[in-house]
């Protein structure tokens, strides 16, 4: 795919094409290929990782006003992380533009989850250079935003049970407590229903194959449904 298909493809019109080239250059196509016109994309992954670490926090700071900074800062973190923009990355399909040496090619570098996120970041940093941060933003925040959603619906996987003991220590000064309250299933494939209690409170039910999954299961729905048991403003 060449870098102008992928500027169509993905709704974009550099001003100045060069910097969407040199943004989808591997360090390795320039060691195979010297006299390349551009230089590799480093600089330009540089520069939009700052611009993408900016635009994630200020619209997570945006859109969820009553989170603590806490909650806040590891939002952002899901949403810039390797796998979160390699995910972008595939489905605006960097890899199939990306020019790279045979070499690394060989290794299959257009596959691989840090090469699609450095190389997607680059893009990043050369469409600011060209034509700066609104323009950044229109083409991100909504793959943000649908990262997010993916995110949110695996609450878990970064530690649900963390976050409800972070959030009920800091606005209540109290620390969830977990229990099983139904075993089903037979030995071999068992279903564990867990509570999480606040003092004498149920606030969270789940189910899991093992206690533990259980347990994040209660703390998620918890999560979910704490500004309706702990209101802001009470």
């Amino acid at each position: 795919m060449t870098p102008e298909q992928f500027a169509a493809l993905n709704g974009l019109e550099f001003t100045e094409p060069e910097l969407l080239l040199q943004a989808l250059t591997h360090s390795s196509f320039v060691n195979e290929n010297p006299e390349s016109i551009t230089g590799d994309n480093q600089r330009l992954e540089f520069l939009g990782d700052a611009v993408l670490g900016y635009l994630a926090g200020e619209f997570v700071y945006l859109n969820y006003p009553d989170k603590p900074e806490g909650d806040l800062t590891k939002l952002r973190a899901a949403l810039v992380s390797a796998q979160a923009l390699a995910a972008i990355a595939f489905e605006c399909h960097v890899g199939e533009a990306l020019r790279v040496g045979k070499g690394t090619e060989q290794q299959g570098a257009r596959r691989q989850l840090n090469v699609l996120a450095d190389t997607f970041e680059a893009v990043l940093g050369g469409l600011y250079l060209d034509q700066g941060l609104q323009a950044v933003s229109d083409f991100v925040v909504p793959k943000l935003q649908a990262r997010l959603k993916a995110e949110a619906d695996k609450i878990p996987a970064y530690n649900a049970r963390g976050l409800l003991q972070e959030r009920a220590s800091i606005q209540l000064g109290l620390q969830p407590e977990y229990r099983i309250v139904a075993e089903t299933g037979p030995e071999h494939d068992r279903i564990y229903s867990a509570e999480v209690l606040l003092e004498d409170q149920v606030i969270g039910a789940g189910n899991g194959r093992t206690k533990q999954a259980a347990s994040a299961a209660a703390a998620k729905d918890a999560l979910s449904q704490w500004e309706q048991w702990f209101p802001a403003d009470s």
